[in-house]
């Protein structure tokens, strides 16, 4: 009894009893869609809902999969590195017998999910680390689930594992094809209206010399002059499913990656930030995730020909390559070059 009036608690409020509401109906709407033959992965992919994460993924996980239709489960803590499960979808589109969804537990974003036919959801998870949580779910939608399911779920595991598992005939043959999706489209929002300045009349040529050097001066300040200031439209919210790149790869070129470097790193990833506010840069070196760019420096570890690691993660992902050429400039002697200005300034980049 105690447990359930802790459960409750989050009605006491009105945002939370606001949320809670939310919650519910869009369970409801999810619930109604999946009943239809549709894939739970491919439909939160279509969504790009960021209320529907974390937390709330794994409800629906509970709630519709396990509870409401008996999927089959099957779970494991990989014992290696996949750098590509992409590549897995290939073996995964043959599965016509079965409906697969599959979770994992991922270090930085939490619990992501994705449907293993589908190479762009496949994609969201990066690359998969070592010892992390990959569950395997199984089933055949309106219909009860069977052996196959269950075998269908062990063997997706092991292929994950980077095993080389014997396949049952019986998944090549069924109706569980993939889909093409249809991403929620964004509102479109109308352009802001530029108010033209009015035409005026050309003035009378000066014929005096002063006064036609005068004018001449007055002409050439108006050419240099800077623009007026606006005040800049705020950033639309992009909508759609959050995913994370690949790791790429920054070779050090200096002697050691030293405060110079550091700081150079510092206003490429502000800059970038403040481009896309929406997006997440996340650094790793020998495996671990870097939370202070400053820590780079004084491990003292990072010398001559060491990589670094990045990935950028949310949605509408952008300049992807500019950031990894400035920030393999940034780890040369030619850092120096970002640190023109005053301390505060954002750079400009993207």
């Amino acid at each position: 009894m105690t447990k359930d009036m802790t459960n409750l608690e989050v009605l006491s409020t009105r945002a939370g009893f606001n949320s809670a509401v939310r919650h519910i109906k869009k369970t409801i709407s999810i619930i109604e869609s999946v009943g239809v033959n549709k894939n739970l992965a491919d439909l939160l992919f279509e969504l790009g809902d960021e209320e529907v994460s974390g937390d709330r993924i794994a409800l629906l996980l509970r709630i519709l999969l396990v509870d409401k239709l008996g999927y089959k489960a099957f779970s494991t803590n990989l014992s290696s590195v996949i750098e590509d499960p992409t590549a897995l979808s290939q073996e995964f589109v043959k599965w016509k017998a079965v409906d697969l969804v599959v979770a994992y537990q991922h270090p930085d974003m939490g619990l992501l999910v994705a449907n293993p036919k589908m190479p762009e959801e496949l994609a969201s998870f990066g690359a998969l680390r070592k010892r992390e949580l990959l569950v395997i779910y199984a089933g055949k939608a309106n219909k009860p689930a069977d052996e196959l399911c269950q075998k269908a779920a062990e063997t997706a595991a092991q292929l994950f594992e980077g095993q080389k598992p014997k396949i049952s005939p019986a998944l090549y043959k069924g109706n569980f094809t993939v889909k093409s999706l249809k991403k929620t489209p964004e509102p479109k929002t109308a352009a802001p209206r530029v108010k033209k300045a009015p035409v005026r009349a050309p003035k009378r040529p000066v014929r005096s010399g002063r006064s036609a050097v005068q004018a001449a001066k007055i002409k050439e300040t108006v050419r240099v002059a800077a623009p007026a200031v606006t005040s800049a439209a705020p950033a639309p919210v992009a909508k759609g499913p959050v995913r994370m790149t690949p790791m790429y790869s920054v070779v050090v070129q200096n002697e050691l990656f030293h405060n110079g470097n550091v700081e150079a790193w510092k206003k490429i990833v502000a800059s970038y930030k403040a481009k896309y506010p929406q997006l997440e840069v996340y650094i790793y070196y020998d495996g671990e995730r870097i939370l202070d760019i400053n820590s780079l420096f004084k491990w003292g570890k990072v010398k001559h020909g060491s990589s670094i690691q990045f990935a950028v993660a949310g949605t509408d992902i952008k300049d992807v390559a500019k950031l990894q050429r400035y920030l393999i400039q940034g780890a040369s002697h030619q850092f120096e070059a970002f640190l023109h200005g005053p301390v505060n300034n954002v750079l400009k980049l993207f």
